[in-house]
């Protein structure tokens, strides 16, 4: 006892230093097995009682021979009675005597000890004693949650058959896949004990028949443990159990249709028993409790649920539509039921089961859908927590009431009323974008009601920027499935109040505050374009299948290029004012690149304008947005004969501007460089004819592709990889192209054999190996060549590694001109010789 004291008092650190080395060698002698009783007793402080443990679990695990074998009943109902007596006492002390008592179990299992587990699950149910039920069930759970881990670390004979004995007397166990590992799965823990109050059987639980009465008996126990009052994360804490759940389905599931049948009936309360506890948790505190939580708090609550959610889908890949049938009998009793008084946490965490699986599976199946919406308006929407669930699970229902459009009238009116209020921004709006994405073709009758109230949440600034954008998504959707005029009458009712603000701000001397204003207005009709379309047709789901409903047949110009024709000057108007801010020019490219992608060749009337626009914004100020329209401009009209001259003047005047660049000193500027060489990829996929023009400097383009292949950034150093091996196959039918690779294909080799011998990133390994493939492929003899005088030189790529490897390494990649994976597999084994880090633990685990 001094030396303890001295160990946990005494503020000398040489004391306690001496104190610590005495105590480890009591520990481990003979003596030991005396005084560690003593210490237990109840009058010692907690810190001397843990010690004490700690002695006993040491001479358990390590001088387990030293027991004489009739001791070890004596021994094992000490250890029964301390843990009974710390149940209720100090926490460090009872883990350490359970996982004392598991070492105990552990040596005398199978053999003196069959029934361990059985009999730790006995002694723990007895009643009478001083110790309550709730005390005796949490001791028992941390002897469970211990054993396995005492397990793990314990000093075991070799001569064990260990999945033996685990199936004879540890069923309740869950075996880590791929060894022989043993782990309890913890689902919940306990305020006053980090405990497990949930299982997961195996499939060696699954082959022993006689073992399940047993199992299920120990579940239920351990189902009751989780009515403890309590919330996570305040005064309860978790370990995920998803994938446990999931492991469980998978062992079921591997058996064959006969056995599956058997055990999915036996494991059926226990899943139905999983999913009321998983409810239970999911609840809410009262509102005067969730007030107090931090933000903190309620994060990990959030996070908890999601676990929760996670779990239910894997449930219900057991349970099926019954599932669903009992969560819906339990809201419909809930909700009918006006005798009893019910606490709208209930209702919303039986709602949050029907959204957990809806979100995940199709239920458009399910029986009890049209009852679920019909329940819905029923519901006393009191309460902001219960309000959101309300609205995601409509949310998560949207592909269903796409086949049911009759249930729109019912939960609509729901999601408006929701869109005013700014608590719920995130989960109508989302719910709305979802309905009017699936259901557009069943809203036209809505559409007048929901534009309108769409318009004046927005008018009123209800909700934050990105939920803003959200809903003109969602009113693009909706206004793709009217027809052309009453598009039009909407866009000019929607629209208008914005363009005359931006009118007015494009008057206004720049500054900060009015450039939020701009981008915030570009970038609503934006995602509104990116939507809006009226062209897209719904694919068949079969030949034999019933036409799908569908936007109806239109004519006349595309509403959105009419809407953008209108608004042309004024975008050009502020572009003047904002052209050297690279936000407002991204804003304004923005716009414009989501309607070609949209509208695709219904975007053809504004080509010839905005090529001239793009150009004369390019060489004003260069801006990768600008190449990056320009490259979609390039993928959808560069074939077209209409359009080919003023796409191809767009294209030789962006090259020329960027040449320029590169000239200056690209360095400062690798977004322009990654998007350039994008869009010379982009047109040599496309329209190969652009690189024959007399006014593009191929070569040029060649030598700025070797500079970029330099450079740190990986997104840029891939884009001009994929230039390449766009370039080099057309050697043979673009002369320019020939011409350069012949001149000046060296170079390009040299760089990529710099970048595989250490200079560039293990992680563009492949992309370089694609360009050498290229070359092998499309150049030869001239890559022969090219390699032989290359790897001649000494110390190069690396200085690591010797002519026999570089000799090795050419001819692999020589005879490879058809398997591309394999130059790839080369290329890795190269370069990690190159760096020095072939056969490393390093290279491994890369």
């Amino acid at each position: 006892v001094p030396a303890l004291h001295q160990l946990y008092y005494d503020p000398n650190i040489e004391n306690k230093n001496l104190a610590q080395k005495w105590l480890m060698q009591a520990q481990v002698s003979p003596q030991a097995w005396q005084f560690c009783w003593v210490l237990l007793r109840p009058e010692k402080v907690p810190e001397i009682q843990y010690f004490g443990a700690s002695a006993l679990h040491t001479k358990i695990s390590r001088y387990w021979g030293d027991i004489p074998a009739e001791q070890y009943d004596t021994l094992k109902t000490q250890l029964f009675s301390q843990i009974a007596r710390f149940a209720s006492g100090s926490k460090i002390v009872l883990t350490r005597l359970c996982v004392a008592l598991a070492s105990l179990a552990l040596n005398m299992m199978p053999e003196v000890w069959p029934g361990a587990v059985s009999e730790m699950v006995h002694m723990f149910q007895e009643e009478g004693g001083e110790v309550d039920g709730r005390a005796r069930c949490l001791a028992l759970l941390e002897l469970l949650t211990v054993l396995p881990e005492e397990f793990q670390t314990s000093r075991l004979p070799q001569y064990r058959n260990i999945r033996a004995w685990c199936r004879r007397c540890i069923p309740i166990f869950v075996i880590k896949r791929g060894s022989d590992v043993l782990r309890v799965s913890a689902l919940m823990k306990t305020d006053s004990c980090p405990q497990s109050v949930l299982l997961f059987s195996i499939r060696a639980l699954l082959e022993q028949v006689e073992h399940w009465q047993s199992f299920l008996a120990l579940v239920n126990m351990i189902m009751f443990c989780t009515g403890i009052p309590g919330h996570y994360p305040v005064n309860i804490y978790s370990r995920k159990s998803t994938k446990n759940a999931c492991y469980q389905r998978d062992d079921i599931m591997s058996f064959e249709a006969e056995k599956q049948a058997v055990y999915l009936q036996v494991y059926r309360p226990v899943y139905f028993q999983l999913v009321d506890v998983l409810l239970h948790k999911a609840q809410f505190p009262t509102d005067e409790e969730y007030a107090s939580w931090s933000s903190d708090e309620k994060e990990q609550f959030r996070i908890y649920r999601v676990d929760i959610s996670d779990t239910l889908m894997y449930v219900y890949e057991m349970l099926g539509a019954e599932l669903l049938s009992n969560l819906y009998d339990k809201l419909g009793r809930l909700l009918t039921n006006t005798e009893q008084t019910t606490t709208w946490q209930h209702t919303e965490a039986l709602l949050y089961g029907f959204q957990s699986i809806a979100e995940t599976i199709d239920v458009n199946y399910s029986d009890v859908i049209p009852g679920l919406i019909g329940l819905i308006p029923r519901i006393n929407i009191n309460n902001i927590q219960l309000a959101d669930t309300v609205m995601f699970t409509i949310g998560a229902l949207a592909e269903w009431l796409a086949d049911h459009p009759v249930m729109l009238s019912s939960v609509l009116p729901l999601v408006l009323q929701a869109l005013g209020n700014p608590d719920l921004s995130v989960s109508s709006v989302s719910t709305l974008k979802k309905i009017c994405r699936e259901c557009k073709y069943d809203l036209p009758p809505y559409a007048t009601n929901i534009v309108a109230v769409s318009q004046e949440v927005l008018i009123k600034q209800i909700h934050k920027t990105s939920q803003c954008m959200w809903l003109m998504q969602a009113l693009g959707f909706l206004l793709s499935a009217l027809p052309v005029e009453e598009i039009l009458r909407n866009l000019h009712s929607l629209i208008t109040p914005y363009i005359q603000q931006l009118e007015k701000l494009s008057e206004e001397t720049p500054n900060p505050s009015n450039k939020l204003a701009i981008i915030h207005i570009l970038g609503l009709l934006s995602n509104l374009f990116t939507t809006l379309d009226i062209t897209k047709q719904e694919e068949e789901s079969g030949e034999n299948a019933p036409p799908i409903k569908s936007a109806p047949p239109q004519t006349g110009p595309n509403p959105v290029v009419v809407v953008l024709q209108q608004v042309f000057a004024l975008i050009q108007t502020v572009l003047s004012k904002w052209l050297n801010d690279s936000q407002v020019v991204e804003a304004v490219c923005a716009i414009f690149e989501k309607s070609v992608k949209t509208l695709l060749h219904d975007f053809a009337p504004m080509v010839s304008q905005l090529s001239e626009m793009l150009g004369q914004m390019y060489s004003t100020i260069p801006q990768a947005s600008a190449l990056d329209l320009t490259r979609q401009m390039v993928h959808i009209f560069a074939s077209e004969t209409n359009h080919f001259p003023p796409i191809k003047a767009l294209f030789e005047l962006v090259t020329s501007v960027t040449l320029t660049i590169f000239q200056q000193g690209p360095r400062d500027h690798p977004d322009i460089v990654d998007s350039f060489m994008q869009l010379q990829a982009q047109a040599l996929k496309r329209k190969p004819d652009l690189f024959l023009s007399e006014s593009l400097d191929v070569k040029a383009v060649f030598h700025c592709g070797l500079l970029s292949l330099k450079f740190p950034e990986a997104p840029t150093v891939k884009s001009t990889c994929f230039f390449f091996t766009e370039l080099i196959p057309h050697c043979a039918d673009i002369p320019p192209v020939g011409q350069v690779v012949q001149e000046d294909g060296k170079l390009l080799l040299l760089a990529v054999l710099e970048a595989i011998g250490g200079q560039s990133s293990r992680s563009l390994m492949d992309q370089f190996a694609e360009v050498l493939f290229c070359l092998n492929k499309h150049c030869f003899a001239l890559l022969t060549v090219w390699l032989k005088e290359a790897l001649r030189s000494p110390g190069f790529p690396s200085s690591r590694v010797s002519d026999d490897q570089k000799d090795t390494f050419s001819q692999q990649v020589l005879r490879e001109r058809v398997n591309k994976r394999r130059v790839k597999d080369i290329v890795k084994e190269f370069t990690l010789v190159c760096r020095g880090l072939h056969g490393t633990e390093y290279a491994a685990d890369y």
